[in-house]
């Protein structure tokens, strides 16, 4: 099927180069924040690596969800359909068992032109977890870029990451940030490509961000999986990727290890999501708190998500 122009040209999609994004600034400041009211304060420059804070007296409780039925496979056709609906009936899984002695691994894999709200978003929210976990591991977020060498985004931030991938620690979370050339070079780097795809079969989850998912289907990772992707590229992904069950108007879909979310904003949705899930309910309210992220979200509210149930 024929490509459909993009809405909206990347340049128009993302802040100039010379202006600091104001929904990192607002990210990193509400961490700021966060850090000052819910734990020892923690230097800027702290090794990301460090063993995590611990908050006494942290409850949890069951992980909560809901699930949509399965939608029919489709694309956007300038009329978006309703957003899928959630169904109370869903029981939720028990919380995963978590390793007792270290933290849970988080690698972000960036490139150039990577963007920042889907790399800052879940960042931001897993490194959250250290403040609010109690006795139990935290999410411990690392950046991985190919070489090892620094990246910038696409609005023009210059990141240096904790590793490449000949260093980089085995992660049980692999997250991929949509980037600028997450639809074509990037799926054309057979090195990187093959990282994922080895790095993404060992994972315990594996997230996608945005354009992010096509990454993920270009490895071979979303083959028999449910998937969303940025609502504008719904029919390049259903067109380059016509096996995979393509859910649309979602903020995210997490089809069992799987979790791919449309990004921008909503990128916070998944990383919330998978600390529910993780932590339960009372850990993922706090967490959100501390970045002024209401949850859990209203049952009637949107954005809706899908869950889709273990076969």
């Amino acid at each position: 099927m024929p490509d459909r122009p993009h809405p909206r040209p990347p340049a128009a999609r993302r802040t100039a180069p010379a202006a600091f994004p104001a929904a990192l600034l607002a990210a990193l400041l509400s961490a700021a924040c966060a850090a000052g009211a819910d734990a020892p304060a923690t230097p800027a420059d702290a090794d990301p690596t460090a063993a995590p804070g611990a908050e006494a007296g942290a409850q949890s409780e069951p992980a909560r969800g809901v699930q949509s039925p399965p939608a029919e496979n489709g694309r956007s056709d300038g009329q978006a359909p309703a957003r899928e609906r959630r169904s109370a009936s869903w029981r939720p899984d028990p919380p995963p068992e978590l390793p007792a002695d270290r933290p849970l691994r988080a690698a972000f894999l960036v490139v150039d032109g990577v963007y920042d709200t889907e790399l800052m978003a879940p960042y931001d929210v897993f490194h959250h977890t250290r403040f609010h976990t109690g006795d139990r591991p935290a999410i411990e977020p690392y950046v991985v870029s190919p070489d090892g060498e620094p990246v910038v985004t696409f609005e023009g931030i210059r990141i240096v990451p904790h590793h490449g991938f000949d260093d980089a620690p085995a992660p049980d979370i692999l997250v991929v940030p949509s980037a600028e050339g997450s639809m074509d070079a990037d799926l054309e780097d057979e090195r990187m490509i093959a990282w994922v795809r080895e790095t993404g079969a060992a994972a315990r989850w594996v997230v996608s961000l945005c354009d992010g998912a096509f990454v993920l289907a270009e490895a071979g990772l979303l083959d028999g999986y449910a998937a969303t992707t940025f609502p504008a590229d719904y029919d390049r992904f259903a067109a380059r990727f016509p096996r995979i069950d393509l859910r649309i108007n979602v903020s995210f879909v997490r089809d069992r290890k799987m979790l791919t979310s449309e990004g921008g904003v909503r990128s916070y949705d998944v990383a919330m999501h998978l600390v529910d899930h993780l932590y339960g309910e009372v850990v993922a309210e706090r967490v959100g708190a501390g970045l002024l992220i209401p949850w859990p979200p209203e049952l009637d509210g949107d954005p809706q998500f899908t869950i889709v149930p273990r076969p």
